[in-house]
């Protein structure tokens, strides 16, 4: 036996033996038994989690000099990487729209899993490294955002010192379009919008109320459904959860209104009405100082209490790692008589 193969390796060797030279030519052709090819066996993995990241980063900002950013590649790289997953894929995922790169049928249905296995393999790399977690990504509509999370997000940080947090305010529509563009890793929301790639958690109640400013005629008296008609209004914009809820809670009593000024800022909206220019609605958590100064008043009307629910939302394919369910469970320590 030929000393440079062990026991294990099945050989052929053919001597083509050159007389005047006298040489040998040895053709070896050799396998190990152990590793013999099966029909049984998975085809080796073709993706990469490098592939699949640049891929969710491109979904996300919709070019491959966008996702080079995120991923700390330069753009031939991103590029070459998109490719080669999609050649791998044996589809195209995106549509080319000039420059612009739209997630087609394929993507769509690729995204959240791919997402998904991102979200897993930033935890599995920070599981035993000691090193600081990846950012919580919150998204939160105006109220919430404003005048709920940020004393939720002092404590977490007391408890959790090494965890960062990045949080997105907008209102309500633009947050469940964060979560389910998977821009988010939770979402706060106001009001019964939502989405079918979500899982709604309620979380808490609040109240909205009616407010005037302290010299405003209408304050200090009973007003009429008739009065609150024909008064000057400012409310916040179509799309915000605020909007939705007073839209409910006044049109169908009190009937159309008199809406002149439509802003996206609940704090532009109380110097409006402190300014005596309009009256305004808005969750009591927000006025709750300007009350509690005299700066605005709460007017007294027959309408019922309006109250509203604060939800929690996920995406449905969302990985649900451990410091997402850390935040979730902290967030319900939050309650109180006013808040529900």
């Amino acid at each position: 036996m030929h000393p440079a193969f062990g026991p294990k390796v099945n050989r052929a060797i053919v001597g083509i033996i050159a007389q005047k030279e006298k040489r040998t030519i040895l053709f070896i052709v050799s396998a190990k038994t152990d590793q013999q090819p099966s029909a049984h066996q998975p085809p080796r993995l073709r993706l990469s989690l490098r592939q699949l990241e640049v891929f969710v980063a491109t979904a996300r900002v919709g070019s491959t000099r966008g996702a080079a950013d995120r991923v700390a590649r330069s753009q031939s790289a991103a590029s070459a990487a998109l490719a080669d997953l999609e050649s791998s894929l044996g589809v195209l995922l995106f549509d080319r729209v000039g420059r612009r790169l739209l997630l087609n049928e394929n993507g769509r249905a690729l995204l959240p899993k791919a997402a998904s296995l991102i979200d897993q393999a930033v935890e599995l790399e920070h599981l035993f490294s000691g090193a600081h977690a990846a950012p919580l990504r919150l998204a939160a509509s105006l109220t919430i955002g404003e005048y709920l999370l940020p004393g939720l997000l002092a404590s977490w940080k007391l408890a959790y010192p090494t965890h960062t947090v990045q949080l997105m305010i907008g209102n309500t529509a633009e947050v469940i379009d964060a979560v389910v563009g998977f821009d988010a890793d939770l979402g706060f929301i106001e009001g019964t919008q939502t989405h079918p790639r979500l899982i709604v958690r309620p979380w808490l109640t609040d109240e909205l109320v009616i407010v005037a400013a302290a010299a405003h005629m209408l304050a200090g008296r009973a007003v009429s459904m008739r009065q609150l008609r024909e008064a000057t209004w400012a409310l916040r914009e179509p799309g915000s959860g605020t909007r939705e809820a007073s839209d409910l809670w006044l049109l169908e009593r009190v009937g159309p209104l008199k809406v002149e000024f439509e802003l996206t800022s609940p704090e532009a909206i109380k110097r409006l009405v402190a300014a005596g220019a309009a009256l305004g609605c808005l969750a009591r958590e927000v006025v709750a100082q300007e009350l509690a100064q005299g700066t605005l008043v709460e007017l007294e009307t027959s309408l019922p209490r309006a109250t509203r629910r604060l939800s929690i939302v996920i995406n449905r394919d969302k990985h649900v790692g451990r410091d997402i369910a850390r935040f979730m469970r902290h967030c319900t320590q939050l309650h109180s008589p006013a808040r529900g």
